[in-house]
């Protein structure tokens, strides 16, 4: 990584940009028998051995010394994949290098995917707003089997189609990896449906990945998602998370900004898939 390939707006956003990159992009974090994370060169690969969903590619420090061997690279971790019938994710940010990877990507049969902004802040002062729900409407960390189902449920609706990966991949790895993960949903009761639901992610970093973020049709506008960015920042801050990142589509980044978080690069994901 060139430290001044950095182009955030205000040298305290590349300094913060800087320790997202130190602490959670540069470590090469250590795997599981069931998702083993290993490197080759200087691109590390992370997936399922069981075939599950969660699988990526990423190379914070370059595709390596000589230009020339740069497509033999990607091809190399394509190849892997393929073999397996693995649907995997490279996941770039604008600062890496080459400065054509996307392009080098493409080229080798991945498929460009929707820019994202990588949004990062500090906890403590996104947990301390306060935002008034909607009469009887509470927001938790899920606790049981039962809430990821009714969140699978709630999914379906948004997506109009099975989310059956919530129970397969997602659940079995709240349960064997307690530490690394919160899942939030937001309800009226136990017993009704799921209204919004959302994640946080955690590693050695001090930072709180809050990931997804989907609410049904007729409870959107009221501030659900905002209560559970809030929600996961205390949840993060408890396990000594000083900062939050959020990879945020276009409709969620205005959100987050209004919130007093940053946006300081663009993620891009490129997908391939061998079974498509």
């Amino acid at each position: 990584m060139n430290p001044s390939s950095f182009q955030s707006d205000a040298p305290a956003l590349d300094d913060l940009l800087r320790v997202f990159h130190d602490e959670t992009r540069a470590p090469i974090r250590v795997g599981t028998p069931e998702r083993p994370i290993e490197v080759e060169g200087l691109v590390r690969r992370e997936y399922e051995v069981d075939g599950g969903r969660w699988n990526m590619i990423e190379s914070p420090d370059g595709l390596g010394p000589d230009p020339d061997q740069w497509d033999a690279v990607i091809a190399r971790q394509r190849d892997f994949f393929a073999e397996r019938g693995l649907r995997v994710e490279w996941k770039t940010y604008d600062y890496d290098e080459p400065a054509d990877l996307g392009e080098r990507l493409v080229r080798a049969g991945f498929v460009k995917e929707d820019d994202e902004a990588l949004i990062l802040g500090e906890a403590e002062p996104l947990a301390a707003q306060q935002i008034e729900l909607p009469e009887g409407v509470v927001v938790r960390a899920a606790d049981s089997e039962a809430d990821f189902e009714r969140m699978a449920a709630m999914l379906e609706v948004v997506w109009g189609e099975p989310q059956a990966w919530v129970v397969d991949s997602l659940l079995p790895r709240w349960q064997v990896e307690p530490g690394v993960m919160d899942v939030v949903v937001v309800e009226e009761s136990r017993e009704g449906p799921v209204l919004c639901a959302a994640r946080s992610e955690y590693d050695t970093s001090r930072f709180t990945g809050l990931w997804g973020g989907s609410t049904l049709p007729d409870w959107r506008g009221r501030g659900l998602y905002r209560a559970t960015l809030l929600h996961r920042a205390r949840l993060g801050l408890d396990r000594g998370k000083d900062y939050v990142r959020v990879d945020a589509s276009p409709d969620s980044e205005p959100i987050l900004r209004r919130l007093g978080l940053h946006r300081v690069a663009t993620t891009t994901p490129y997908v391939f898939d061998p079974t498509a």
